[in-house]
């Protein structure tokens, strides 16, 4: 098994920086991808960011120039660094974390989530 748990989420004014973090635990040596969606009210969970194993980093348009995903392999903590917030990126943030299993049977492991309320 994996086991996410998230930090970092808060209330902050529009223009200012959060960071969120993902500390992982249990088979991290079997992660291939780990990232973060959101999900704002009545909206439904949009992928935002993600790193490989390779250290590959994929982003959304909306989170392109404006955050950065990084991780501390020592820690097995991943990040979010999120400049420039809007309004609009107000939502719960989960970290997810796809991983294999002893048999290569490919799982998904979701954090609790971390609200993110952005104030105009």
């Amino acid at each position: 098994q994996v086991q996410l748990v998230e930090s970092g989420g808060g209330l902050v004014q529009a223009g200012g920086s959060l960071r969120l973090s993902c500390a992982a635990s249990g088979r991290t040596f079997s992660i291939d991808i780990i990232g973060w969606y959101r999900q704002a009210p009545g909206k439904q969970r949009e992928l935002v960011a993600y790193i490989s194993s390779r250290d590959s980093t994929t982003y959304a348009d909306s989170a392109k120039g404006r955050f950065t995903i990084s991780r501390d392999n020592g820690k097995n903590t991943l990040y979010l660094q999120m400049n420039s917030l809007k309004p609009e990126d107000t939502a719960v943030y989960y970290c997810f974390a796809d991983w294999r299993s002893g048999t290569n049977i490919p799982l998904r492991s979701w954090g609790q989530g971390t609200q993110v309320t952005v104030s105009s």
